[in-house]
């Protein structure tokens, strides 16, 4: 048999060598990215990896980064070649060594290929000196961060860049002498030489190459101790007073979830050190790489204006990711297609945590509203994806991730640990934890650890609820009789017409003038009778999702619905009113509630609604159904009403947390003459905000809103407040931005054009802000233009982006618009490109989803307008 007969064989039968011997045999000249067959072949021939790595990083941004990465490692079999992961054209790579002698090495399609014959069995040293790549390295003037999940570690160093070859690795860096630096390791050794310093690290824990980590620049140092713990903040932020205001709640924050997560796993926080970074206009809320967690800025930070949901918010991510240390960091997915069982843990755990620091918060409402919106969002739309997905390359792990892993994951976590109870599903996390400790673990092995210790099928529950996309649509079907309930029946249907059936516990609600009366429901068929109700006096609504645990599209009778939009706001229990908000909300979506409908519910439930989540929620739906699915001459109707309604709601607020919602709704729809004068007077300071203080970011937000209504004077209000802009990583932000509000077309269209080059989209928070902007409501006309060519950068957008960014770049391009002849062009994109890879067809159709839905619903606007 000739060789390329016997190489084409190998590829084909790739899975049933992997399956047989442990891993598949990789092509010599392997494909770009790293292929499932290329990881399980290195897997299973490689171990016991160490990196020593070296990085000289100049002052001047411009200038390349020199490294020398020493890799040592134990090789199976040399028989085949040693393919090492470097996405950068050969000329960045310098030198290669083996065993101290020189190295012949190919450089294909972004990895490096060493001969078999330049190896040994066993033992293995491997030296290589190379010019770094930036893409994944962050550079600033000042500072840098490396991010290098999910496969960009080898954008810029040589490595292994799978998640299951996890390695010691120990750091050296060269900075300016006046640079600070961290990485996972502690800082062993700091020698100034003159303009330089050199800094070392001690060498890790087992980690994968997407936590490896360093930050270093021009950062301030906090340092604190809790609970015999020494913890140190970096970050940028020049607003002393700011930094005096949330210091301690930030440091106090990550040890109450420290030792949450020790007493729940009965394991010791595992990687040393504790240290966090505090980045500007950071890509994600945080990252979680073991002992130098980075978080965004702002969502740590807070404004004194921050409202409930805000300081929730920030403790949420902290408890995110310090949970992160034991599930994802101690114990990894073996490959990408389980990089949902970290967050699912990480956001299962935060839920958990956080409670009781707030205990004067219904955090059963909370987790309703943190995540069912979310996951309905995404799991709602033709492109729903399943929450575990296969994965056939690294290459495009970034498309994996979303609502469904963050939101819809952690409800059914929630289905789970109720299914198998408390202690069950603890002790099974604490046997999985143990097991699999420094090491790599599947979904089907935890699975498997608590199938043992509970009666439940939960390999056929898991089929259906994490292996499939979708939810089921659940429908009440209320029969009454001489005033009493004749029957009851939950009608269970497949979006799809798979006949696929959700098993799952409700708690039906049925509500009375003076009680309620809730009854469990077990729905394993296409059709539920809820017995116990039979008999009971006609109520004056149904909720199949009473308590807010179900997950589905719930439509209710129509005897419901008209009860529920007429006196939703009476209904007592704050928990049960966030179940109706979210019900009537789908409702809406399906056509079935008009959109005006749901505007006047919300502008009479904010009368009366005590709750401040509930508020959020109903401000988030009111401005939202403002924005997207009314016609312009109706939101030109509305707008007086809406607008005094906030202001008056903001007025008679008493607390600073529940005035910053009414605030912000009302900075954000205010299209009256009289509405805009008055943001305009606040932004001049010549009104105050009653009761609110406003801090800087306040301020900068209002002139951006203020440009984009074309105000008189509206570029010397964004001069004005540019220059009043202290802190310089904030300035050079709003500079940023300037382009994307200007009131010249021509000045937006060179904006929108700059953003095809990769480089003026390397800040991609800035960006996608803009991208808002430009594609703002007000301006949705003009920006038509602006999305087929948004949509064609999609695919370079996934290879030159990080992770969340190809879908926010899709949420921020289709988020203004609601135009039928949008919705056309989408679709004809969709049509015009059947290559599209699927899971960014998928992304595309789920942020299209309100799109068409309000395209579909908005009626015509009348002839002249």
């Amino acid at each position: 048999m000739d060789p390329k007969t016997r190489l084409a064989l190998v590829v084909a039968c790739a899975p049933v060598l992997a399956a047989a011997a442990g891993a598949a045999v990789p092509s010599p000249d392997p494909a770009p990215g790293i292929s499932l067959a290329l990881a399980e072949h290195r897997a299973h021939s490689i171990s016991d990896v160490r990196y020593d790595l070296d990085l000289s990083i100049p002052e001047n941004r411009t200038e390349p980064i020199r490294g020398t990465v020493t890799i040592r490692l134990r090789l199976r079999d040399p028989a085949d070649p040693l393919i090492l992961d470097f996405r950068q054209p050969r000329e960045r790579i310098l030198a290669v060594t083996v065993g101290g002698r020189p190295a012949p090495y190919d450089a294909v399609n972004g990895h490096i290929v060493l001969p078999p014959d330049a190896l040994r069995a066993g033992e293995n040293r491997i030296e290589i000196e190379f010019l770094a790549g930036d893409e994944s390295l962050n550079r600033n003037d000042d500072f840098l961060y490396s991010l290098f999940v999910p496969d960009r570690a080898s954008l810029a160093i040589p490595c292994f860049d799978q998640p299951n070859l996890k390695a010691r690795w120990r750091l050296t860096l060269e900075v300016p002498a006046a640079w600070e630096a961290v990485s996972n390791g502690a800082e062993v050794r700091r020698e100034t030489r003159g303009d330089r310093a050199v800094v070392e690290f001690a060498e890790t824990q087992p980690i994968s190459t997407y936590l490896f980590a360093f930050a270093t620049g021009a950062f301030r140092v906090e340092t604190a101790e809790r609970g015999g713990r020494i913890m140190r903040m970096l970050h940028r932020e020049s607003d002393a007073e700011k930094v005096d205001r949330n210091r301690d709640a930030i440091f106090d924050l990550h040890q109450a979830a420290l030792e949450w997560l020790e007493a729940y796993t009965g394991i010791p926080y595992p990687f040393g050190k504790f240290d966090f970074v505090l980045i500007p206009a950071f890509q994600f809320g945080g990252m979680e790489h073991p002992g130098a967690i980075y978080y965004n800025a702002s969502s740590l930070m807070l404004d004194a204006s921050a409202t409930q949901n805000q300081e929730l918010g920030r403790a949420s991510v902290i408890a995110h990711e310090t949970a992160h240390m034991w599930f994802g960091d101690l114990v990894t997915m073996n490959w990408f297609d389980d990089v949902w069982t970290k967050e699912v843990f990480a956001n299962f755990m935060a839920a958990k945590i956080v409670n009781p620091s707030f205990p004067d918060v219904d955090h059963e409402l909370r987790f309703l509203l943190s995540h069912y919106p979310a996951a309905y969002e995404e799991d709602r739309t033709e492109g729903a994806n399943p929450i575990r997905q296969p994965l056939e390359n690294l290459n495009e792990a970034g498309s994996l991730y979303g609502a469904i892993i963050y939101q819809k994951a952690p409800i059914v976590m929630r289905h789970l640990e109720r299914l198998v109870g408390e202690a069950t599903m603890r002790d099974g996390l604490r046997e999985y934890l143990r097991t699999f400790a420094y090491a790599n673990a599947t979904w089907p092995q935890l699975i498997e650890i608590l199938d043992r210790r509970s009666p439940e099928d939960l390999a056929m529950w898991s089929a259906v609820w994490v292996e499939e996309p979708g939810r089921p649509t659940i429908a009440t079907e209320l029969e009454i009789a001489y005033g009493k309930i004749s029957a009851l029946r939950l009608v269970q249907a497949d979006p799809r017409g798979r006949g696929r059936i959700w098993r799952q516990r409700l708690e039906v609600l049925l509500s009375y003038p003076d009680t309620t009366i809730v009854i469990p429901a077990q729905v394993d068929g296409p059709v539920t009778r809820v017995s116990g109700a039979e008999g009971l006096p006609a109520p004056d609504f149904v909720l199949a999702n009473g308590r807010g645990i179900g997950y589905g599209l719930f439509l209710l009778d129509g005897r419901s619905r008209r009860h529920l939009l007429r006196h939703l706001p009476s209904i007592r229990e704050p928990l049960v009113r966030g179940v109706a908000w979210i019900t009537l909300w789908d409702a809406m979506l399906e056509g079935i509630v008009a959109p005006g409908e749901l505007v006047d519910l919300a502008a009479r439930a904010l009368e009366a609604e005590t709750d401040e989540l509930n508020v959020q929620r109903i401000v988030a739906y009111l401005t939202g159904t403002y924005w997207r699915f009314l016609s312009g001459t109706d939101r030109a109707r509305r707008a007086p009403e809406i607008e005094s309604l906030l202001w008056s709601h903001l007025e008679r607020s008493d607390t600073p947390s529940r005035k910053a919602v009414y605030f912000r709704a009302f900075r954000q729809i205010a299209l009256t003459p009289p509405g805009v004068a008055r943001l305009v007077r606040i932004w001049r300071q010549e009104e105050e905000v009653p009761g609110l203080p406003l801090a800087e970011d306040d301020f900068t937000t209002l002139a951006l809103e203020l440009a984009i209504r074309e105000v008189d004077g509206w570029s010397e209000i964004l001069e004005t407040q540019r220059r009043r802009i202290e802190n310089p990583d904030r300035r050079e932000r709003f500079e940023f931005l300037i382009p994307a509000l200007s009131a010249d077309t021509a000045v937006r269209d060179a904006f929108f054009a700059s953003l095809a080059d990769p480089a003026n989209r390397r800040r991609e928070a800035w960006v996608l802000t803009a991208v808002s902007y430009l594609h703002h409501p007000l301006r949705a006309a003009h920006a038509e233009r602006y999305v087929r060519p948004a949509l064609e950068l999609l695919p370079e957008i996934q290879r030159t982006g990080d992770i969340f960014f190809p879908k926010r770049w899709l949420d921020a391009t289709l988020g203004g618009h609601n135009s039928p002849a949008v919705a056309a062009i989408v679709r004809r994109f969709l049509d015009d490109r059947p290559e599209l890879p699927t899971r960014l067809r998928g992304k595309l159709l789920q942020s299209a989803d309100e799109l068409f839905r309000a395209a579909a619903l908005r009626p015509p606007e009348p002839a002249g307008t």
